[in-house]
């Protein structure tokens, strides 16, 4: 059951991470990168390279869980990414995570394209 909200707090590892990765090794990233505890209830985002894939690591009510959304076409639009070279997380809020799995261009409200049934 997806359960994430507006009330959750989002972290989103601000460097690319391979998508091979699954639970444990997300779960390291959160501690020994971000220096936070998975089991706080956040919700860690990460992305690939190419920015067409990501992963969101999230502790639910009897363990963790992994979203994994993989775009088939366009790519995921992040903020400015050039403020974030030294950082290890960046806290973001629902309304922005909405607007990357959505497609929406940050300050224009553009979607991007993306695939979608029957098209």
């Amino acid at each position: 059951m997806f359960s994430l909200s507006d009330s959750d707090r989002f972290y989103l590892y601000p460097h690319p991470t391979d998508m091979r990765k699954s639970f444990y090794t997300l779960s390291g990233i959160v501690t020994n990168q971000m220096g936070r505890n998975v089991q706080d209830g956040d919700a860690f985002i990460f992305i690939n390279k190419s920015c067409t894939t990501m992963k969101i690591l999230h502790m639910e009510c009897g363990g963790l869980v992994i979203y994994h959304l993989k775009l088939e076409r366009g790519y995921i639009h992040l903020p400015n990414m050039a403020e974030w070279e030294d950082k290890t997380e960046v806290q973001t809020g629902w309304t922005d995570l909405v607007m990357m799995v959505e497609g929406i261009y940050p300050g224009t409200g553009k979607r991007a394209k993306r695939w979608s049934p029957g098209r």
